[in-house]
This record gives structure tokens, sequence and C-alpha cells, in this order.
């Protein structure tokens, strides 16, 4: 009978494992790549998880989430360094996106793997973190140079948050200029919503994330090819 990988690692995930998670990826890795880990093991993993607990009207835990999200860092922490001692790096440097979870949402997850897949695609990534103010998110983006924020929201409580983020940019005269992608949950089960709240766009997955942004950072390169850069 075959080994089901995913089932394993969902249950390590599940029972908030985070040693024997990783040792899954780690031997499913050995026989393929860290890379194709992510995206054909890891990602549809988390995916699962997730599906199966909002299907069942569960709540992810602190513990299991903690863990999920710790597991898919260590994961793609490798990817890096394995591409960094091969000199596997991208050769197009991008520019600095600006990512953070909105006022009040502390799920970090879909965030971090948002970050690492951007960091593998060449950009740089300016992390604020959970619980961000609408203020901060412009003013990293304004410091940084940055043509596009990436605001993450995992439920529709707070989401209502994004709007806030979207006023800020209106009212300092930076909407188009600085473009904003939303992300989470909410988003994928209510796509309506990333227009409604003031979003530019969003992805599917963290996978998609990296040609969203890239699309986002063209499309204020089109609009206003004279925004200034952080030295």
């Amino acid at each position: 009978m075959a080994r089901n990988w995913m089932e394993e690692l969902l249950a390590a995930i599940v029972a908030a494992e985070r040693q024997r998670a990783s040792s899954i990826l780690d031997e499913w890795a050995a026989a393929h790549s860290y890379e194709a880990a992510v995206a054909e093991l890891l990602t549809p993993t988390l995916i699962e998880f997730g599906n199966r607990w909002a299907a069942e009207g569960h709540e992810v835990s602190l513990a299991q989430g903690y863990v999920a999200a710790k597991v898919a860092e260590d994961l793609l922490g490798k990817v890096l360094a394995h591409r960094e001692s091969t000199g596997n790096t991208p050769n197009v440097e991008r520019g600095t996106v600006v990512l953070g979870n909105v006022e009040d949402d502390y799920h970090p997850l879909g965030r971090k793997m948002v970050s690492a897949f951007l960091r593998m695609a060449g950009w740089r990534v300016h992390d604020l973190g959970v619980d961000v103010e609408a203020a901060a998110f412009v003013d990293a983006a304004v410091a940084e140079g940055a043509r596009v924020i990436g605001a993450s929201a995992m439920m529709l409580s707070t989401a209502r948050n994004v709007p806030k983020l979207r006023a800020e940019l209106d009212q300092r005269g930076l909407s188009g200029r600085i473009q904003l992608a939303v992300g989470g949950a909410v988003f994928k089960l209510r796509p309506e919503l990333v227009a409604e709240f003031g979003g530019d766009g969003t992805a599917g997955d963290a996978l998609q994330a990296p040609a969203l942004i890239e699309a986002l950072w063209a499309k204020s390169c089109r609009l206003f090819p004279d925004a200034p850069e952080a030295p």
C-alpha cells in the first residue's frame, strides 16, 4: 500500500508536532527536492488543513496554527538556503513589497508563505507582522519605496479593516502609485470583497502571489513612472 504523505503531514500538523512534520517533509524532499516539497506536498496539505477545519466548523487552535506556520517557514527557509548555496537565485533584482496582517488579525500562516514565495522570486519583503494599523502599512511603503502593499485578513471581521488602508492611501494621494494586494481565506470564499473593500487584486494562494505582485508593480509603473524609489 502506497504511503500517504499528505495524510501523515496533516496528522502531524493537527497534533501540533513540528519536528515530526518537518521530518516528513525532509524525507519526501530527499527523494524529490525541497522546492517540489513546497508545491506538491506542503501547499496542498495546508489547503486541505484549512478546508477540513472550515467544513467541520472547527477553529484552528493557536498551537496548530503556530506549528503550521513554523513548518512552512522551516521548509521555505531550506529552499532559500539551497538556492543560495548552489547560486540558483533569481537573476532579476526586484523591488520591495510591504506585507502584514491587517489590524486585529493574528493569523500569520498565509502571510509567511506569501513572503517566502516572494523572496524565492527575487522580491525584497518588508514584513510588518500581525495586527498592523493602516498608517503603519503606508508609512513603511513610503519609507521603503514600495509600489505594492500586501494585506492579509483571514476572517470577514478583520477584513473589514482593509477599507481603512484604502482610505489611508486615498488621503495621502497614493492610490494607484501604491497598489493594494489583499489575501486570506475570506477573499477566496468571497472574491467580490476584494473590490468592495478597496483591494487592487488578490491571488488564489501563495504560489500565485509573485505573479500578482509583478502585475500590480507593473501597473504602478505604468500609472506613475516617476514614483520615487527608496535608496
